[in-house]
């Protein structure tokens, strides 16, 4: 069964762009991977973090809408979680229209 999510991501901007890149691509690859279908992707670009993050003071914000199961999201989580290059990472449940 799948659901729908809205995951947002802060990557690090103090990394050459390629490796954000990557960075980027790693992470939609757990989704699609999975059997996930990303819906859509937001580029928020760089933006100052309210408070130093592991001593970074801006970041790179990126928004996935997915719809995958929850396992994958489970996946995407602690992938997320052990990535040096990301500082921050939420993962929000859609209500069903």
């Amino acid at each position: 069964m799948t659901n729908n999510y809205e995951i947002m991501f802060i990557i690090k901007t103090t990394m050459e762009s390629e490796k954000v890149k990557s960075t980027i691509e790693a992470m939609k690859k757990i989704i699609t991977d999975g059997k996930g279908k990303i819906v859509e992707t937001k580029d928020m670009g760089e933006r100052k973090l309210a408070y130093p993050i592991k001593k970074e003071l801006s970041g790179y914000y990126y928004v996935l809408k997915v719809e995958a199961s929850k396992e994958v999201v489970a996946e995407f989580d602690r992938r997320a979680s052990i990535d040096e290059n990301i500082l921050r990472h939420l993962i929000i449940k859609l209500d069903e229209e």
